[in-house]
């Protein structure tokens, strides 16, 4: 089977292969924690042609490669590592993957690749906003912890019942597998920084 070619910045050709494509696709669609349905309605690839790709039996097109990056919110260069050092990888100011729900905007810096154990991410909040609510379930796994840095502003961190106070300047390292939330509740915008490390706390 014929195999397509993507150029780097270098001026190097890269193939399009079966088998690392498709064993980084795959590691990167279970880091999001995507099914290949979930991936198939993202990319707008079928499910069995992703299967495909995944198991190393096809070589995808340079344009269904393309959207199979964006179905992981990746650039075509970034899914086949052109861009790349093979040992770091670096999110450009503004370039991280966002999300946005009311006063609640998130920028995550960390990229998902394989066997990633941590995470980084600027969250940004208008006044009255929060990043969730009391009641809702933990969202992080069982033994993980998260440090905030607030860069700016003013928060409030709700966790497990309690209220904490935290101004610009403030770092707060806590159990991230508890209910909690931030909220600011003063007039003017806040900004923050979280890193969550996932299942390192012993006791």
């Amino acid at each position: 089977m014929a195999t397509q070619t993507a150029r780097s910045r270098n001026g190097a050709e890269a193939e399009i292969g079966t088998g690392a494509l498709g064993a980084r696709v795959r590691a990167l669609r279970e880091a999001m924690d995507l099914s290949l349905r979930d991936l198939a309605e993202r990319s707008g690839v079928s499910a069995p042609m992703l299967s495909q790709v995944e198991r190393g039996e096809t070589s995808p097109t340079l344009a269904v490669a393309a959207r199979i990056a964006a179905g992981v919110e990746l650039t075509l260069s970034q899914l086949l590592r052109l861009d790349e050092d093979p040992h770091l990888v670096i999110t450009r100011r503004g370039q991280g993957r966002r999300r946005r729900r009311g006063g609640h905007r998130l920028e995550e810096l960390t990229p998902p690749l394989p066997g990633q154990r941590a995470e980084v991410s600027l969250h940004h909040l208008e006044p009255g906003a929060g990043t969730g609510g009391p009641g809702d379930p933990p969202i992080h796994e069982p033994g993980s912890r998260e440090t905030v840095y607030l860069r700016s502003g003013s928060a409030v961190l709700a966790i497990d019942g309690v209220d904490h106070e935290l101004q610009g300047g403030d770092c707060v390292t806590f159990d991230a597998d508890l209910p909690h939330h931030f909220e600011n509740r003063g007039d003017r915008p806040a900004e923050f920084l979280a890193v969550v490390a996932a299942g390192l706390r012993r006791s």
